[in-house]
């Protein structure tokens, strides 16, 4: 059952049908919902005595894009605008456009920077063991983003918490996890999984809670043109999914 319901966020936790399941993290996220035995019990993947190899820590290994990539697509990413501008009814050759290809070329590569970052290379000097179990809250993380339906950007803040479990997390670098994982094409769905799921991999912590609220360009500028509207996700993982009362204190938090 997904109790996040109960606190009116939708939560973006998926059933898994055991056919392997979906590619989260540069994994499937399976593997992190299964130990090598066979399937667990609901919310067993966020068990606080699981030992870190019981988890595929793929993280350290996502594939990523080089600065050598972008040099080297560039002149291709341009002429795909040359093409788009051509079809829109534009002049490239005019004034105001003869630039404008290498320039969305490059902004687009901006946008999507988090394929060139990995978290191990974040998180490698920022993990540090301390005697404290007390949740841990950093809230209105701004993020920008990309609709990978549309290609437009999606916006809007994110919640972190968790528990920890004998280790912490240095606090900017939850908002580099963010920075990462946003600056991709994404839905918003899966977005605030990932930086749950990566929060869990690395610090193993008791548990963990992200919820994004977030503006979708998508449905302001076109289809429904609704400008006010706000698509808000959580996902929940450890105590903060099996126990209510922590659960309901991290969303308090996160509004006070």
């Amino acid at each position: 059952m997904d109790r996040s319901k109960q606190n009116k966020y939708s939560s973006n936790e998926k059933n898994d049908n055991g056919d392997g399941g979906s590619v989260l993290n540069g994994h499937f996220d399976g593997m992190v919902k299964r130990a090598a035995g066979g399937p667990q019990a609901p919310g067993a993947e966020s068990a606080p005595h699981r030992s870190t190899s019981a988890v595929m820590e793929s993280w350290k290994e996502e594939r990523t894009r080089s600065l050598e990539d972008n040099e080297m697509s560039l002149p291709s990413l341009a002429a795909a605008y040359t093409t788009i501008l051509r079809g829109l009814g534009e002049n490239p050759q005019r004034q105001g456009l003869l630039k404008t290809p290498w320039r969305a070329a490059t902004a687009m590569q901006f946008f999507t920077k988090g394929y060139q970052e990995k978290i191990i290379d974040v998180l490698n000097d920022a993990i540090f063991d301390e005697d404290h179990d007390e949740m841990v809250i950093v809230k209105d993380i701004d993020m920008f983003s990309m609709c990978e339906h549309h290609l437009v950007p999606i916006f809007g803040r994110v919640h972190i918490g968790y528990l920890p479990n004998k280790r912490v997390l240095g606090l900017s670098k939850l908002a580099r996890i963010v920075e990462i994982y946003s600056r991709r094409l994404q839905v918003q769905e899966r977005l605030t999984k990932q930086i749950a799921v990566a929060i869990t991999e690395a610090l193993q912590p008791t548990g963990v809670g992200v919820v994004i609220e977030a503006t979708h360009m998508c449905m302001v500028m076109r289809g429904v043109q609704k400008m006010n509207s706000k698509t808000v996700t959580s996902t929940m993982l450890g105590n903060f999914r099996e126990d209510p009362k922590t659960r309901d204190e991290f969303l308090r938090l996160i509004k006070s």
